[in-house]
């Protein structure tokens, strides 16, 4: 038997059809990527990182720097402030304020602290770091291998600490 030309075309057509149908409405096995999407667009996303302070904001609560210090801002980001003090020329310290308002860990080390700075608490990492943490979301740093925990601490007490506190 010959079909026509377009007869043809009507039964592939149907056929066609029918093979997608078929296939569309057939089961799957989910796979890790279908388990993965599922995750991302039924689990509430983490709004703190849209809250963060943005670096630059930081920057008029550093220290102003006189005599033979001077401060070189390096890194504003998203809820980071970094800047470098220089003495003569050389650095000697880092300072930072950083938003742990999506870092809680980072509150956590000042929770058992017995020591204040600026009425603040303070915590030493090793022997190169003194932080403070401001209104229980900012921490202020000052990292340095060349000056001593007096110092940093003194730096520290350089911010404007009141000021940053008042900070959403």
């Amino acid at each position: 038997m010959i079909l026509s030309k377009n007869t043809r075309k009507i039964v592939l057509s149907l056929m066609l059809t029918l093979v997608l149908l078929v296939g569309a409405c057939a089961e799957t096995e989910p796979t890790r990527w279908d388990d993965a999407q599922k995750e991302s667009t039924t689990q509430p996303r983490n709004q703190a990182v849209k809250q963060q302070v943005k670096g630059g904001e930081f920057n008029k609560f550093f220290p102003k720097p006189t005599g033979e210090f001077s401060l070189v801002y390096q890194q504003e980001k998203l809820g980071t402030a970094i800047a470098d003090l220089k003495k003569g020329g050389q650095s000697v310290a880092k300072l930072s304020i950083t938003d742990t308002i999506d870092t809680p860990n980072t509150v956590t080390k000042f929770a058992s602290s017995t020591k204040q700075i600026g009425g603040y608490p303070a915590a030493e990492t090793g022997k190169t770091m003194t932080s403070v943490l401001v209104a229980d979301r900012f921490q202020v740093k000052v990292q340095s291998s060349s000056l001593s925990p007096s110092d940093r601490e003194k730096w520290i007490s350089e911010f404007n600490l009141s000021g940053l506190s008042r900070l959403k």
